[in-house]
């Protein structure tokens, strides 16, 4: 498989593997073996090393620490994140644009050469160097770029990676007799066989257990693997002299491997440079280039976890002692904390900072340990209770959402500020809102916001939003959605303030589910216009919130705009972890509006991105929309599959969430199409009635359940429907909902009735938004026509609803709508040819879209956070199937 890279590599194409296996089964052993093969390629080589997971971006240093030169190669955004990561300048973006400009970096060294990047113990590395380089493997494409990880069996990052693995297991019984052969120590056959068996032929082990066993003269009793080998060690590092074996703890408690920090902290205990020697010799290290390193990470294990407790803080103050330099004041910190034997006010004060300097690298990970380490040594309960909060809201924006958690749960007991209360609280909150405890969820919020609702309205203000949406997720309840917009107005936030106008804008979004008056609010219109500005002003979070009420309350344009500019802003601020919410509500208006090429595009990077930065109820929301998207074309198999995505299996955490419940009315939406009528009512019914009836998809569907009705022969079934959606049209105001509504009563109507409205819904129709639904209106006018005996007139309706059916690629309707038109006695026309840009996947027409515009392959790269290489990969395939053969060529096609 490792071969198979190599050679993909060689040829442009990048791929990225996880080797797995316990410890001394190999695995450093094969990358050793891939480097040799790498003949041609640039090899990258880096490690994680145990005693730097609390330093952010250590291990990405030591991996990319010789290609520094080429961050200025990288779009501007990539690099000042990158930069900051490296403590060169000051960071912008969040941790995942870290990730992007990691592949960005690696494609540009890949210009020059294939790229090899192997990270040994990559279990070792520290949490934010794991998740850039996790990220950057995944969107691997045609760099040339292999990344080899080799990662211990069972070790948190690595366990769900989504990058493909290999499992090493242990030798066969001839090939372990053979290694002990080589080994040249004779042993009984009983205990060679005993050795074979019980380190399950692990290479390490059958390596080293031999001479202890010998020497000691005893059978291997039934330990596990990694406890032989490391007594094993830990047999040669006794062996050594006193001063050696200080030295080597030296070593093993720094392990950044740089002898003059080593020597300058030995020199603190009394040992010189002569003491390393006996180690040397022994071959339980080396030292090459100034750099001392084990020979295998188990003997530093077994050196340090062999020394006695005052040893090992000894070594560390010692080391602490020696870190005097400006760029070790992190690792400063960290030694001084592991050598502290009690609370510590300067200490404390240390880690703080250290935990400030890595949340200003993105470094969110480490900087929640330094915090909860901080708390440990503080004298001051006050402080600690201050320090272990701000661990928490640390560990949420690194995701570690349940470590945040436990840990606020256990100090609430011990503070009574309102303050910190509800800091502490806001954590719990949102760990409970993704485990899909919704209701704890929404009490906890706004408890929170009360506790501090006179003191910072503001942040009352966001918790109150948090609950909102945590009541929109739960199954219906409309004491939980009522609360917290009746709380906005006890906040005492003016009438004249930006969020005044957001909280108005959230009361219109709900009024229809709650059954509200909305007589006595402000227009709606001119909420929605502060309320933009408001967003605007409030940033990513803002224009989220923005969004969500805008569509909400049906201004679906409205909603398309901000999403857009979300998406915008997010792309030039390199904050990737917000682009899931704009896209995937892009991906939904622009589905509703018409715009179904770009709603595919829209859709399929928010699902991507979503899975990539952990986004599950933003990952269902898109599937839910591209659901929806497939349901107009009537693709079955697509539709089926997001909806699956969409997770509708009862009892799941979000099964509630509105990706879901737009699933659910896409696969009625389906069944509507494809005639399968009863499944259709069926569904939408269960939907009106069910405990997700107060979310937008199930308000928007009644046009469908209506038709369905009718087309069952029973209409009566329609009343009800056709009341409550009259009710949210007078709420609305909007011509696009009053189309429909009159629709819905002319299919309910017979005679003159029922034409007037139909033209009555044609004429509110919007002539270029909606175009399936304004088709639809056609199609049902022209049955209406034909049934009517006009056939003439029901020709002119069909073959327009059948013309709009083609272009939008709906083919179960434009079957429908050929189908009638044949049966007025017309012609009916061939189907249309799909336009040229049918045969592009959706990455292709993502990316023709904006080479169309004029930018460049590096520019689109930076968009998308893919490799320029990779982005002209997808517009040489694109080519052929638009009928061009370069990018001049674009500008002679229909704008895509």
């Amino acid at each position: 498989m490792i071969q198979e890279l190599l050679d993909a590599a060689r040829e442009g194409v990048s791929g990225a593997l996880i080797v797995r296996g316990e410890p001394g089964i190999g695995k450093t052993s094969l990358l050793d073996h891939a480097a040799e093969r790498a003949d041609g390629m640039r090899v990258m080589r880096g490690a994680g090393i145990e005693s730097e997971t609390e330093l952010p971006f250590a291990g990405l240093h030591l991996l990319f620490r010789t290609e520094l030169h080429r961050l200025d190669a990288l779009p501007g955004p990539q690099r000042r994140a990158l930069a900051g990561a490296f403590g060169l300048g000051a960071g912008s973006g969040d941790r995942f644009m870290i990730g992007a400009a990691v592949l960005s970096l690696l494609a540009e060294a890949a210009e020059h050469a294939p790229v090899l990047c192997l990270v040994d113990d990559a279990h070792w590395l520290d949490r934010p160097s794991a998740d850039a380089l996790l990220f950057a493997a995944r969107r691997l494409d045609r760099e040339g770029v292999v990344i080899l990880f080799a990662a211990r069996d069972y070790t948190g990052m690595f366990t769900s990676a989504g990058i493909a693995e290999v499992h090493l297991t242990g030798l066969d019984t001839d090939s372990a007799s053979a290694l002990l052969d080589d080994g040249g120590v004779a042993l009984p056959p009983a205990l060679r066989d005993q050795l074979i068996a019980d380190t399950r032929g692990n290479p390490l082990a059958l390596r080293e257990l031999p001479a202890v066993v010998a020497a000691e003269g005893h059978q291997l009793g039934p330990l596990p693997l990694t406890s032989s080998v490391h007594d094993a060690f830990h047999h040669q590092v006794r062996a050594l002299p006193t001063p050696s074996q200080t030295l080597l703890l030296l070593a093993a408690a720094d392990d950044t491997g740089e002898l003059p920090l080593l020597l300058k902290a030995a020199g603190e205990m009394g040992v010189g440079v002569a003491h390393l020697a006996p180690a040397e010799t022994s071959a339980l290290v080396t030292v090459t280039g100034g750099a001392l390193t084990f020979r295998h990470p188990l003997i530093r294990a077994a050196v340090y976890h062999g020394a006695a407790v005052g040893q090992r803080i000894a070594t560390h103050a010692a080391l602490a002692a020696a870190c005097t330099g400006r760029l070790d004041a992190d690792r400063r910190s960290w030694h001084l904390a592991l050598a502290a034997t009690g609370p510590d006010e300067d200490v404390a004060s240390e880690l703080e900072m250290t935990a400030v300097r890595a949340a200003g690298r993105n470094g969110y990970a480490t900087a929640a340990s330094a915090y909860e380490r901080a708390a440990q040594l503080s004298p001051d309960p006050v402080a600690a209770v201050r320090r272990l909060t701000l661990a928490c809201e640390a560990g949420v924006e690194s995701g570690q959402l349940e470590w945040a958690k436990t840990r606020a749960q256990r100090v609430l007991p011990e503070t009574t500020d309102p303050a910190v209360r509800a800091r502490l609280t806001d954590v719990v909150a949102r760990a409970e809102f993704v485990g899909g405890t919704l209701h704890d969820a929404h009490d906890l919020l706004i408890a929170g916001a009360e506790l501090i609702a006179r003191d910072d309205p503001e942040r009352a203000f966001w918790m109150l939003v948090d609950a909102l949406h945590t009541a929109w997720a739960a199954p219906t309840d409309q004491r939980l959605i009522a609360e917290p917009v009746d709380r906005l107005e006890t906040l005492g936030i003016g009438p004249a303030e930006p969020l005044m106008s957001v909280a108005w804008l959230a009361r219109w979004a709900t009024a229809a589910s709650l059954d509200r008056d909305t007589s006595t609010f402000p227009p709606l219109d001119e909420v929605v216009l502060d309320a933009r500005a408001a967003g605007a002003q409030a940033g990513p979070r803002g224009m989220a919130e923005v969004t969500i009420f805008a569509f909400l309350a049906a201004r679906d344009h409205v909603s398309a705009e901000v999403a857009a500019a979300l998406v915008a802003d997010a792309r030039a601020h390199g904050t990737i972890f917000a682009l899931p919410t704009g896209l995937a509500h892009l991906a939904l208006t622009q589905t509703l509006l018409g715009n179904h090429r770009e709603a595919l595009v829209s859709g399929t990077e928010a699902l991507r991105i979503a899975r990539e930065t952990g986004q599950p109820l933003w990952e269902r929301y898109a599937c839910g929309a591209l659901a929806y998207l497939a349901a107009v074309a009537g693709d079955e198999k697509r539709c089926r599959e997001h909806a699956e995505g969409a997770d509708l299996a009862p009892g799941s955490p979000l099964g509630s969430s509105a990706g879901n419940t737009w699933a659910q009315t896409a696969l009625a939406l389906l069944d509507l199409g494809c005639g399968r009528v009863h499944d259709a009512f069926d569904r939408l019914h269960a939907a009106l009635h069910g405990p997700t009836r107060h979310q937008s998809s199930v308000v928007r569907s009644i046009p469908d359940l209506v038709e369905a009705a009718v087309r069952l022969g029973r209409p009566e079934d329609a009343a009800d429907p056709i009341a409550r959606y009259t009710r949210w049209a007078d709420s609305m105001n909007q011509s696009w909902i009053d189309a429909l509504l009159a629709r819905c009563r002319a299919m309910i109507s017979t005679g003159p009735e029922a034409e007037r409205q139909y033209l009555r819904a044609l004429t509110l129709h919007e002539s270029r938004s909606r175009p399936f639904e304004r088709a639809r209106t056609e199609l049902r006018y022209g049955e209406w026509l034909r049934r009517s005996r006009r056939t003439m007139d029901a020709r002119a309706h069909l073959t327009a609803a059948l013309h709009v059916f083609e272009d939008l690629g709906s083919a179960p309707w434009a079957a429908r709508a050929r189908a009638e038109l044949g049966a007025t006695g017309a012609a009916t026309p061939r189907p249309a040819a799909s336009d040229v840009f049918t045969d592009l996947t959706p990455q292709e027409l993502q990316i023709i879209q904006l080479a169309a515009q004029g930018l460049s392959n590096r520019d689109i790269a930076a968009q998308l956070f893919l490799s320029p290489r990779t982005v002209a990969y997808h517009l040489y395939k694109a080519y052929p199937k638009l009928g061009i053969n370069s990018r001049a060529d674009l500008a002679g096609l229909t704008q895509p």
